[in-house]
């Protein structure tokens, strides 16, 4: 889901988990390594003051209702911070609610309980256009669907992204990041004139463009070439890290997260997920 677009349907968002296929929220119309987590599902997943948290979740807790009326918890957050400029891996198995915890954090799904702090802002306190209108401007997202305007070339989409989060159009950084992921020569390519795997670059750098204080990170480097998924991933770091930015990416390669000093697995703090061998 890009901020470029709202969602549609009742609970809205990006569906990337099998949790979150399509289901009505409860109370809707529609109704560092491997090993080295935080504090674990006892006591949430953080490391840092919490007043220089860009993302700070308390007692979040999400639901579905099924087809046949029965409520199905997809996160029971007690805790979870990501400090600023902070660069965290997200791993955890299909289903456990990756994609809902990125919906939540960036405001596109509300929780139904709980705080959801967001570069010092609780998002629960805010309308949605409110919510709306902070996503553009202090959250960058790289979802599993790209979300580019057909009708607009590659530069013409990174230049609305920036917009959008209220900043001048700066053709010159546009072009600069463009060439940074290899598509230098694609500025003037619209999104059907190009493989998925630009695209998902065009996506990259429309993200980034912006400077936001949080960066979220759906698989991004899932639909690139061999020879393009190191480049994107050192993209999105250097970029981050020059300008303060927060990163949380998730991915289910162990290449990849080999790579954060962080690495937090979703099932040690949400709740919501049963342990292992068990059905949900």
């Amino acid at each position: 889901m890009s901020e470029m677009q709202k969602p549609s349907g009742g609970a809205g968002g990006v569906r990337g988990d099998s949790d979150d296929a399509g289901r009505p929220a409860v109370g809707s119309s529609a109704a560092s390594r491997p090993g080295s987590q935080g504090e674990g599902a006892a006591g949430g997943a953080g490391r840092g003051d919490p007043s220089s948290a860009a993302v700070e979740l308390r007692g979040v807790r999400k639901a579905y209702v099924e087809p046949d009326g029965s409520v199905l918890p997809v996160l029971d957050i007690e805790r979870f911070v990501l400090a600023r400029g902070e660069q965290v891996v997200l791993l955890g198995a299909s289903g456990c609610g990756k994609t809902t915890l990125l919906n939540v954090i960036s405001g596109i799904t509300s929780a139904d309980a709980g705080q959801v702090r967001v570069d010092g802002v609780d998002l629960a306190r805010l309308p949605e256009a409110a919510r709306d209108r902070f996503r553009a401007d202090r959250i960058g997202m790289v979802f599993q669907t790209f979300n580019l305007l057909p009708a607009f070339t590659a530069l013409e989409n990174v230049l609305l992204g920036m917009s959008f989060s209220g900043r001048r159009a700066d053709v010159r950084e546009a072009r600069r990041l463009l060439e940074r992921v290899g598509l230098g020569r694609r500025l003037e390519h619209r999104p059907g004139q190009l493989s998925v795997g630009e695209q998902q670059r065009v996506a990259v750098a429309r993200a980034l463009v912006k400077r936001p204080a949080v960066l979220l990170a759906d698989e991004p480097t899932a639909s690139v070439d061999v020879a393009n998924q190191q480049r994107i991933l050192d993209l999105l770091r250097d970029v981050c890290r020059e300008h303060d930015v927060a990163l949380l990416l998730v991915t289910h390669s162990p290449e990849v997260a080999a790579q954060f000093e962080r690495v937090e697995r979703l099932e040690s703090f949400n709740r919501a997920v049963a342990p292992a061998g068990a059905t949900r």
